[in-house]
Formats: structure tokens, sequence, C-alpha cells
């Protein structure tokens, strides 16, 4: 009975860490197009992009708006279209 007990412990331990371990993001374009992210990308610094934590929030004064992909795709807004890559 012990081992079942500190093997169900190890299983609830790993599900918390995998859970806890995705990684998350919102990125913002200069245009004020912001959205999510599930994973961390290697934007182009071309791009202008600026990735924030998923907790970010923009302040009163400042001017976003949100964007999200009609699907799961890597890629960033310009000009209000998503650009693939």
């Amino acid at each position: 009975m012990k081992k079942i007990a500190i093997a169900a412990a190890a299983a609830a331990l790993s599900v918390v860490t995998l859970a806890t371990s995705a990684s998350a993001a919102i990125v913002c374009n200069r245009e004020g197009e912001c959205w999510h992210v599930k994973g961390r990308y290697a934007y182009d610094a071309g791009w202008g992009l600026v990735v924030h934590p998923n907790n970010w929030r923009w302040g009163p004064r400042e001017k976003f708006v949100w964007r999200e992909p009609a699907r799961e795709e890597r890629g960033y807004w310009r000009g209000g279209v998503w650009v693939k890559f």
C-alpha cells in the first residue's frame, strides 16, 4: 500500500511539473497589435516584436489591440495581417 501511495504522489508531481513548465507569452508589434503565443519563438529582430510575460497588461494611456490567429500556427501580426513563418 505504501508503494502505491508513493507512486501516486510521484505521478501527481509529474503532472504539476508539466503544467507549470508550459511556456506562454504575449507578443506585440510596433503597430500596437498583441497576441498570445504558447511557446517561445526566435523572432527576427527586424520584425520589431516585443515578447512580454503572459501576465503583462498595457497601461491606461497605451493603445494596443488584441489579435489572435485563426489557428495555432507560428507567425506574427503585421498591419492587421497574420504572417506565417
